[in-house]
């Protein structure tokens, strides 16, 4: 799989904070940031997933994940928007990637990635949460064309 190392500006984030095995809790976060961006007409800049933790070593139940849109600096939560959380993702140096996304496997491009990315030989993987930006509408496509995130750091 191949990959770029770039310089990424901070995203600020809304959405839903999400705890449990992320194959429902994802797929439950979007369904509640649709009714919420719909409900309050929200113009997102971007869809992403965020993820916090190692599938590898923290079990299902305490995976953590959030699911948001990017809005513009300065945004405010509208009013009865329970739940929701406003936030930023980090900037910094990401590797990216692209993939298609089918038959909702999104784990496999994920692992693909990451043993890419534990070859590399200039940059290791960083500390903090990696991200997916959702290219297409994958209901309506019956396929996700996603870039994914994650964050490194020199050797």
């Amino acid at each position: 799989m191949e990959y770029e190392i770039k310089q990424v500006d901070k995203r600020m984030i809304a959405g839903f904070h999400m705890l449990g095995p992320w194959e429902q809790t994802v797929k439950q976060g979007f369904e509640q940031l649709m009714k919420w961006v719909d409900g309050k007409q929200i113009v997102p800049l971007e869809w992403i997933a965020v993820y916090y933790d190692n599938p590898d070593v923290v079990p299902a139940e305490k995976l953590r994940c959030d699911t948001v849109v990017s809005v513009p600096e300065g945004f405010a939560i509208p009013e009865n928007s329970e739940g929701v959380i406003l936030t930023e993702l980090a900037g910094g140096d990401y590797a990216i990637a692209v993939a298609r996304v089918e038959n909702h496997d999104f784990a496999t491009p994920w692992y693909q990635f990451f043993e890419r990315l534990m070859q590399d030989t200039t940059y290791t993987i960083a500390p903090k949460p990696c991200f997916e930006v959702y290219m297409n509408n994958g209901m309506e496509d019956g396929y996700w064309d996603i870039e994914m995130y994650v964050p490194v750091q020199s050797k």
